[in-house]
């Protein structure tokens, strides 16, 4: 596929998926969406990339939000076309879109906001697995000051990383904030010097691909974001207890224990193109009604 609004680069096992609209500070629309969806189809695809990094072009924003002056005309926020019910497809939310193209990801999704990260721009990163931060960053959950809501799934996503309190307040107050207040506040992990964030997300990314098994992060990835909404721990017993009974009999298990033994770096031969346990996935993914 040809970007236009995006840039993707891949090199040793590492992705990096560029959201490349400099001369609008990367905003958001329907053409970047279907190309990063069209992109997270080909990283996941793809057995030789083990974990995927987004950012921003240049050094003023990783997202300033959706584009509210769209080339089109249309209005930003959703379709001017008349709906038939809420139920039309017309109606759902691009961001949306997104995030649960994200969620359904099976490589590691690490977040590198180069700067400004505000509606859509900080919403997206919820999706994703570990968000860093360059010093110069500031986010905004700037809905209640756009009068419209949070979208692109936030209010399942935001108040799981941060808790119900800090989400609340972000999003009542549609503030801008900080670096520093988005890892007190526990939306980031670390924040970096603007010339060193790529590095920084970098090294974490190699550390994930040279040490462990891609069929197990699959996995892993699942039952972290699924299992933690689960009504009762029961769930999650039942997934982990065949989890490991099925992988523990497979290769990357035989693997993981020999390269301990022989104290050298592992080399898993498990793909999760056609490699995951016979009951992945054990879940019946929802359709938009």
């Amino acid at each position: 596929m040809a970007w236009t609004q995006i840039e993707v680069d891949v090199a040793d096992g590492i992705a990096t998926i560029t959201l490349n609209r400099p001369e609008k500070m990367n905003a958001y629309t329907p053409v970047m969406m279907r190309e990063i969806i069209a992109a997270m189809d080909d990283m996941d695809a793809d057995d030789a990339v083990r974990a995927v990094i987004f950012t921003g072009s240049g050094d003023r924003a990783f997202c300033a939000g959706a584009d509210l002056t769209p080339e089109d005309g249309s209005g930003p926020f959703s379709s001017d076309r008349p709906d038939a019910d809420l139920s039309d497809e017309i109606v759902r939310d691009g961001g949306g879109r997104l995030t649960l193209r994200l969620f359904n990801s099976t490589k590691p999704l690490i977040a590198a906001c180069n700067g400004v990260a505000v509606g859509v721009g900080a919403t997206m990163q919820l999706a994703m697995d570990i968000r860093l931060a360059a010093d110069s960053a500031r986010y905004g959950f700037v809905f209640a000051r756009r009068g419209i809501v949070p979208e692109a799934c936030s209010s399942w996503f935001l108040p799981k990383i941060v808790g119900i309190q800090q989400a609340l307040e972000w999003t009542y107050t549609g503030r801008i904030f900080d670096a520093a207040e988005a890892k007190e506040g526990g939306l980031v992990r670390s924040v970096h010097p603007q010339g060193d964030l790529m590095d920084a997300a970098q090294a974490l990314a190699r550390e994930i691909a040279d040490n462990t098994s891609a069929v197990t992060i699959a996995m892993t990835r699942a039952m972290m974001w699924r299992l933690s909404a689960a009504d009762h721990p029961m769930m999650a017993h039942r997934v982990d207890s065949r989890a490991i009974y099925r992988m523990s009999k497979a290769p990357d298990a035989a693997e993981g224990v020999r390269s301990f033994l022989e104290k050298r770096a592992p080399d898993f031969p498990g793909r999760p193109s056609g490699d995951m346990p016979d009951f992945y996935p054990w879940w019946d993914e929802p359709g938009y009604e």
